[in-house]
């Protein structure tokens, strides 16, 4: 699959199951290889992964089932349920997190850019995601990404052992795709991408 296939071919897929077309191992290495080359500003390499596979995965979602039962509710958290019963049956979750203590770092050493770090951090771990998520495609595996932080951090800290420091930023599920999400439309790129000419 070349480059722009494998763009292409990420998407939201929500239909996954537990199975892989490849090792675990093999999963590992990908991101491994992809968050060293991941660029970041003044090189801080703040972005962190941990990668959850098996009853450590399906604990995740446990913690995300409790955590949103206690904030609204069984009777409302019914409305949720096959949602996260879905991203449980996958076969792991990504789990991406910001290790503030560079970006302070960076603050420090470089006053004249200090709002500008944390900004900055969190475009690098977007772009983390989006070439793992892009990545994972080249290996047969689909993926979705999900925001269920803060709610979750603290009870995901204690379960895996994150660093203190660590800030969560997204879940990833993945796993076999089962039924391939559909193509949404996109704008004409003639109108997103334009070569610009000075006026004067």
């Amino acid at each position: 699959m070349d480059y722009i296939e494998a763009l292409n071919q990420r998407r939201s897929e929500y239909s996954l199951s537990p199975e892989l077309p490849v090792s675990q191992d093999d999963v590992v290495k990908l991101i491994r290889d992809i968050i060293s080359v991941t660029p970041t500003s003044y090189n801080g390499q703040s972005p962190r992964a941990f990668v959850l596979f098996g009853d450590d995965h399906k604990a995740l979602w446990k913690i995300v089932e409790d955590s949103l039962i206690a904030k609204i509710g069984p009777e409302r958290y019914q409305k949720s349920k096959g949602k996260i019963d879905g991203f449980a049956n996958a076969a792991g979750t990504i789990l991406y997190y910001e290790d503030d203590s560079v970006t302070k770092k960076l603050q420090e050493d470089n006053p004249s850019y200090r709002d500008n770090f944390p900004v900055w951090a969190e475009q690098a771990n977007g772009m983390l995601q989006f070439a793992v998520w892009s990545g994972l495609r080249t290996l047969g595996i689909g993926a979705n990404i999900q925001h269920y932080n803060p709610l979750i951090d603290d009870r995901v800290r204690e379960t895996f052992g994150i660093p203190e420091g660590y800030r969560l930023i997204a879940q990833m599920p993945f796993g076999k795709v089962v039924r391939e999400a559909p193509r949404k439309p996109r704008l004409n790129p003639e109108d997103t991408v334009r070569v610009a000419h000075a006026l004067v």
